[in-house]
């Protein structure tokens, strides 16, 4: 083999794309996959590579400034806010170009990145925004005290840029699709029913009935507290809390005591809301995957067929 073949051969080794590390995958079934994307980067440059001709491996946009929001390219987005709700937990708002809107529909995600020592790392979040919000999104973002992305997150200041894609979600609401949404969510499980919620109340048209049950350990911990109580207001909405770790009432404040139980959201209780709701629901589930799991399991048990309730 030749000196110039050699070089030209190792050329081509440098221009294979990168295949990507376990910790770059948000786990969430996302399409595309940052695997999905790595197989077709490979493929354009196999084919590249077999004919000789570099102009195939074209067509990759910048990582920084693409035009629009991708579920292919990272968008670099500005913060604006971070506000530390509790001990762990953050809203972050992030600035969104000329009172743009972010083009996504209630209860799809976007997929983060960061970086943390030389590690890529890619998670997904639910914006809690409503979808027609001009000119910001805001996210709902807990951090674990060994979490790579807590340490990231956890990092950020005003001003500060991150690196979003998407939009991803196999479940798209529209109006009056339902005749009532039986939400169940754990901890920050809440933020994919939070812009839905925000969809139906804003629409006048929308009749939809709302049942929402919020599992948390301590009244404390209850996150949105002021925008819940704002959508009970509503004709159509119920709102009621689950708290794992505590067991008076009376040391809650009297407006939350006749919609909060103590415990675990069990079978009973499920098969109790599932009674109670005006008509039949459709249910959302979103928590952690024991909650999701022992959820679906009740949700059956209680009568609803696996094509009544979709798990985020």
């Amino acid at each position: 083999m030749g000196e110039r073949e050699e070089d030209d051969k190792e050329a081509w080794l440098q221009l294979r794309p990168v295949e990507p590390l376990p910790s770059q995958c948000c786990g969430a079934g996302c399409s595309p996959c940052v695997f999905d994307l790595y197989q077709r980067d490979l493929a354009r440059w196999e084919a590249a590579r077999a004919s000789k001709d570099r102009s195939l491996l074209g067509g990759k946009e910048s990582q920084s400034c693409p035009s629009k929001l991708s579920p292919e390219t990272f968008l670099a987005f500005r913060i604006s806010a971070v506000d530390k709700l509790t001990k762990d937990t953050y809203r972050v708002r992030f600035a969104l170009p000329r009172n743009s809107q972010l083009g996504l529909r209630p209860g799809q995600h976007l997929i983060l990145r960061g970086i943390i020592d030389d590690l890529e790392i890619q998670r997904a979040y639910t914006p809690i925004s409503p979808a027609n919000a001009e000119g910001y999104f805001e996210v709902l973002i807990k951090c674990y005290q060994t979490g790579l992305m807590s340490r990231y997150v956890e990092s950020w200041r005003a001003g500060d840029t991150a690196f979003w894609r998407g939009p991803f979600g196999g479940f798209f609401y529209k109006p009056n699709q339902y005749g009532e949404l039986l939400m169940l969510a754990a901890g920050t499980g809440l933020a994919p029913m939070v812009p839905i919620l925000h969809s139906i109340t804003d629409n006048a048209d929308d009749e939809t009935f709302i049942t929402l049950v919020g599992c948390f350990k301590t009244f404390e911990g209850i996150y949105l507290k002021a925008f819940l109580q704002e959508q009970a207001r509503f004709w159509n909405v119920r709102i009621f809390f689950v708290l794992s770790q505590e067991n008076s009432p009376e040391q809650l404040p009297w407006s939350y005591r006749d919609k909060t139980h103590f415990g675990r959201l069990a079978q009973d209780l499920i098969e109790e809301l599932v009674g109670s709701c005006r008509r039949k629901p459709f249910a959302l589930v979103c928590g952690s995957a024991e909650f999701t799991k022992d959820m679906a399991r009740c949700l059956l048990s209680a009568g609803l067929a696996e094509d009544s309730y979709f798990v985020f």
